[in-house]
């Protein structure tokens, strides 16, 4: 928009103000330094806006500044991780089946456990089965223990989730 137009704008917004104005100076005689006073406040307000879009269209943003990327990139929608994903579908498996507690599931608790009782304790699980044992207690060695067989009953029930709640809070301590 040039600047003749916008100023011309700013001067019918003015004219549009000044009506009350004048109405109210004919109509009531007490409140015309009240009325003068609005009347002012009301042309600054226009003046500023005109400036201000003048302003803006005379110097646009520059597109390649980085808080101007900032403010125009849109939120990316949070991914879930691909690792948790497969964690948590373990985990949920691994409840209700015998089977894939001792397939998907003892893995990741094992590398965790020995993990722990080597950085934390000094004890391998695999050459100190014993020291880890009593580490460790008798409910988490049970499902990290290095010669557990696979189950009998592929299908019979997973890992309750107060056991699991009870072997992770273990490994959390070790």
């Amino acid at each position: 928009m040039s600047i003749r137009r916008r100023l011309g704008n700013a001067l019918l917004a003015a004219i549009a103000g000044a009506i009350p104005f004048g109405l109210v100076v004919l109509f009531r005689r007490g409140v015309t330094d009240v009325a003068l006073d609005v009347y002012l406040l009301y042309l600054a307000f226009v003046l500023l806006l005109a400036f201000v879009q003048a302003t803006r269209e005379a110097a646009p943003p520059d597109p390649h500044a980085a808080f101007t990327r900032e403010l125009s990139r849109r939120p990316r929608p949070r991914e879930r991780l691909t690792e948790l994903t497969r964690q948590e579908r373990e985990v949920a498996l691994s409840m209700d089946a015998a089977y894939d507690l001792h397939v998907r599931l003892r893995p990741t608790l094992r590398l965790i456990a020995a993990h722990r009782l080597a950085a934390r304790r000094n004890v391998d699980l695999e050459k100190q089965p014993e020291r880890a044992r009593e580490l460790l207690g008798d409910d988490v060695w049970e499902v990290v223990r290095p010669e557990r067989p696979p189950p009998e009953d592929r299908f019979a029930r997973g890992i309750p989730r107060e056991t699991l709640h009870a072997i992770v809070d273990r490994l959390e301590s070790v």
